[in-house]
C-alpha cells in the first residue's frame, strides 16, 4: 500500500507495454503517464522547482512562470498547488482545451498567446510574453525548461536508471525530442554505462531542433522552432523524423488495441517501429519512452473531423504503412 501527502510523491516507474503484437516489431514502451500530472514532465518540473528552492531563487512570494505547450504546464500547476505557489503558464493555440482546463482546475493561470511571431513561431511569441512578465514584476521566477540543466538532470537521475535496472542488456533506446531534457539526461547516462546503447532521437517533421526547414506542427509535445539550448548532438547516435499523419496513425492503431496514448507517444512509436523494421533484426532489446497518455488528445488526434481537416482522409487509415521517415546519423 502507498500513502502519499503530496501528488508529486507518486510516479509509476516500472510499467512497460509490449507492442510487438500491434506493430510487428519487438519494442517495449516505458509508460510515463501514470502519475497525477499525467506525463513524464512531472520529473522535470519537480527537479526544476526543487533546484530553484535550493538556490534561493524561488521564495514564498514568488510567482512561477513557464512557457509550455501543455504537459509541463500541468505538472507545474500541480506542484505549485501542493507547495502554495502561484503559477502562470504561457501557451498557444495548439495547447489542447482539456490541458488548459486542467491547469486552471489546479489553480494555474493560463496566458494564451494569440499571434505567431515571424521568427521563432509560437515558441518565440510565448518566450517574448514570459520575458515581458518577468520584466514587469520581479516576483516572477522563470524556470526556463529550454535551458535549465535541472531538466536533463531529472532524467539522468530517474528515467535512465529506471530503464537500466529493468533492462541490463539494453541495445537501443528511442527518445522523443522536445526541449531535449529527457533525451540528454538518458543519453548522458547511457554514454558511460557498462555496455554500448544506441540512442535514437525521434523528432517531428517541421521541427528545426536538429536542423532543416521549419514547417507546420499542430500536435503539441515534440519538436522545436529553435535549436534546443540543452541539446548536445554528440550524445545522440541517430535522428528519425516523423510526419504528423504517421503520429496520428500510430496513436489510433494503439487505441484500437486498447492503449490510449498521447501524440508524443505516437510520434516515438512511429519512428521507433520504422527504425526497427529498416534494421531487420529481432534480437535487439529495444525500449521507447512513452511520455504521455491520450485523454488530452480526444478533441484532436482522436477526433475524426480535426484529423481530416488538417491531414486528409488518409490519416485515418491505421492500416497504411508509415511514410518513409527522414533519418540522419550524427
Amino acid at each position: 500500500m502507498s500513502v502519499i501527502t503530496v501528488p508529486q510523491a507518486f510516479d509509476e516507474e516500472e510499467l512497460y507495454v509490449d507492442i510487438e503484437r500491434i506493430f510487428g516489431q519487438a519494442l517495449l514502451l516505458k509508460c510515463e503517464g501514470f502519475n497525477f500530472a499525467g506525463s513524464i514532465k512531472l520529473k522535470a518540473a519537480a527537479e526544476m522547482v526543487a533546484s530553484a528552492e535550493r538556490d534561493g531563487s524561488l521564495t514564498s512570494d514568488s510567482v512561477l512562470v513557464e512557457s509550455s505547450s501543455g504537459n509541463l504546464g500541468v505538472a507545474l500547476s500541480m506542484i505549485a498547488a501542493s507547495k502554495g505557489y502561484r503559477f502562470v503558464c504561457v501557451t498557444d493555440s495548439r495547447c489542447n482545451l482539456a490541458t488548459r482546463l486542467m491547469m486552471e482546475a489546479l489553480g494555474g493561470e493560463v496566458h494564451l498567446v494569440a499571434g505567431q511571431e515571424a521568427d521563432g513561431g509560437f515558441l518565440g511569441a510565448r518566450l517574448d510574453h514570459v520575458r515581458h512578465l518577468c520584466a514587469s514584476d520581479d516576483r516572477y521566477v522563470w524556470l526556463s525548461q529550454y535551458s535549465n540543466p535541472a531538466n536533463w538532470k531529472a532524467h539522468y537521475r530517474t528515467t535512465a536508471p529506471e530503464i537500466a535496472r529493468s533492462f541490463p542488456l539494453l541495445d537501443v533506446l528511442f527518445v522523443g525530442a522536445g526541449t531535449t531534457g529527457t533525451l540528454m539526461g538518458c543519453a548522458r547516462y547511457f554514454r558511460t554505462w557498462h555496455r554500448p546503447v544506441r540512442v535514437v532521437a525521434v523528432d517531428t517533421i517541421g521541427s528545426v531542433a536538429f536542423g532543416g526547414d521549419a514547417g507546420r506542427r499542430m500536435i503539441p509535445g515534440l519538436g522545436m522552432s529553435m535549436r534546443p539550448p540543452l541539446l548536445d548532438e554528440s550524445y545522440v547516435d541517430e535522428v528519425v523524423r516523423v510526419e504528423e499523419a504517421d503520429t496520428i496513425r500510430a496513436c489510433r492503431r494503439l487505441a484500437r488495441s486498447g492503449f490510449l496514448f498521447g501524440g508524443s507517444t505516437g510520434t516515438v512509436v512511429s519512428g521507433a517501429t520504422d527504425w526497427l523494421a529498416r534494421h531487420g533484426t529481432r534480437d535487439l532489446t529495444a525500449v521507447a519512452i512513452a511520455p504521455d497518455l491520450g485523454e488530452r488528445y480526444l478533441d484532436t488526434v482522436y477526433q475524426d473531423n480535426w484529423v481530416q481537416d488538417l491531414y486528409g482522409e488518409e490519416a485515418l487509415d491505421t492500416t497504411r504503412l508509415p511514410s518513409r521517415h527522414a533519418r540522419s546519423p550524427l
